[in-house]
């Protein structure tokens, strides 16, 4: 007798997190016709899911799939299930993640889409979830230029899902691909994660900027620097140059840098207005507005650019204006008064060079050349997005 494949409906998928990010996947794969389920913390919440198809803490205002349901219980949303989405702050998963770590199948694919580095560890959550459940895991990772609000509204928008194994990248990427939501694939997990991550450091200083009253000039200096630096620490962190040019890199530091919906910018837009760190970490806190992955990434961030022996000042800035040895104008000047020198895309140029000296040569093109094309091409996306948002 022929094998069937299982119909979208009968497909079950977990989504771990009830925040406004896995609110938003867990509708997106619904409406793909998927049965998804959030494991939440509050019964209230899973209540109000089950019952009135919203969420009542956050995106309250849109309404739910009818294939997306809520549960506080693990073992019932996990029975079965077939994927895993883990929308659960970095530094908050492992806590999360150590008391299931028995209900998780190995095989069932696990996609993350939490952005941000350990604070203590300096791990990626490729790094961090198989030490947390003691074995490997099958895994994928999502990120790109995604505000949840717009996924919620059905605003197109595409992302990439990155995994070891192209075939699970592809099969994960099936999840969340529709008309107004594309989804690439790629295997370069490095620097998906760490384009993710640095992303949110960065937004922290376009929001400080914003909040000090500085322009256009000044932001279109910070995307354009931002993009180099962190291409540099994931190059020496072992990922492939041209993916910081795509949308998990550029794509996404623009989005969080230049958006108005940044949850890393609004905090940066307050500090740099004059508020402390943690009075504005305490108010968003108590509003449930969401976690500001930047701010536990920038000191993470900074002590792994040291270990690799990548200089990132603009890291080393936000860093020191978090831990409050710098305020936002004395961290601002530091960096204006810093030595003038070779143009910083060529760092980035010698490190892809001696990543690339044994590449092979595509189209009988040497290896460098292409990554000369990459930087040209991350050059015209950071002024095409600058002169794009002057134009509003």
């Amino acid at each position: 007798m022929p094998r069937t494949e299982p119909t979208r409906g009968n497909i079950k998928v977990c989504v771990f997190g009830s925040g406004t990010f896995g609110n938003a996947l867990g509708s997106v794969i619904a409406r793909n016709g998927f049965t998804v389920t959030i494991l939440c913390r509050r019964p209230e919440v899973a209540s109000t899911i089950n019952t009135e198809h919203r969420n009542p803490s956050h995106l309250s205002e849109c309404k739910l799939p009818p294939l997306l349901s809520a549960t506080t219980s693990p073992e019932e949303a996990l029975q079965g299930v077939s994927f895993i989405v883990h929308s659960v702050p970095v530094q908050a998963s492992e806590d999360f993640l150590r008391p299931l770590k028995d209900l998780i199948h190995p095989d069932v694919p696990f996609i993350s889409s939490s952005k941000g580095i350990h604070s203590e560890t300096l791990e990626t959550m490729a790094e961090l979830v198989p030490r947390v459940l003691q074995r490997p895991q099958v895994m994928a990772f999502l990120s790109g230029p995604t505000f949840a609000k717009e996924l919620m509204d059905e605003i197109p928008s595409a992302a990439v899902v990155a995994a070891e194994d192209p075939a699970i990248a592809e099969s994960c990427s099936n999840l969340f691909h529709c008309t107004v939501f594309k989804t690439y694939t790629t295997t370069d997990v490095m620097g998906v994660e760490v384009g993710g991550a640095l992303k949110n450091v960065y937004a922290l200083a376009a929001g400080t900027l914003e909040g000090m009253g500085l322009g256009f000039n000044t932001a279109a200096y910070l995307v354009t620097r931002a993009c180099v630096e962190m291409n540099m620490l994931a190059l020496a962190m072992g990922a492939r140059p041209h993916t910081m040019v795509g949308l998990a890199g550029i794509g996404d530091l623009m989005l969080t840098c230049l958006g108005g919906a940044s949850r890393n910018k609004a905090v940066g837009a307050r500090i740099g207005r004059g508020e402390s760190l943690s009075s504005v970490l305490h108010s968003r806190q108590q509003s449930l507005a969401g976690v500001a992955e930047g701010v536990a990434t920038a000191p993470a961030a900074l002590r792994l650019a040291r270990k690799h022996k990548v200089p990132v000042h603009i890291i080393e800035a936000v860093a020191s204006v978090i831990d409050g040895s710098s305020g936002p104008r004395e961290a601002v000047l530091n960096l204006m008064q810093r030595p003038k020198g070779e143009d910083f895309a060529c760092h980035v140029m010698h490190a892809a060079e001696k990543q690339l000296e044994r590449s092979v040569s595509p189209l009988g093109v040497p290896a460098k050349y292409w990554a000369f094309l990459a930087v040209g091409q991350a050059c015209f996306i950071t002024a095409f997005g600058i002169w794009s948002f002057r134009r509003r």
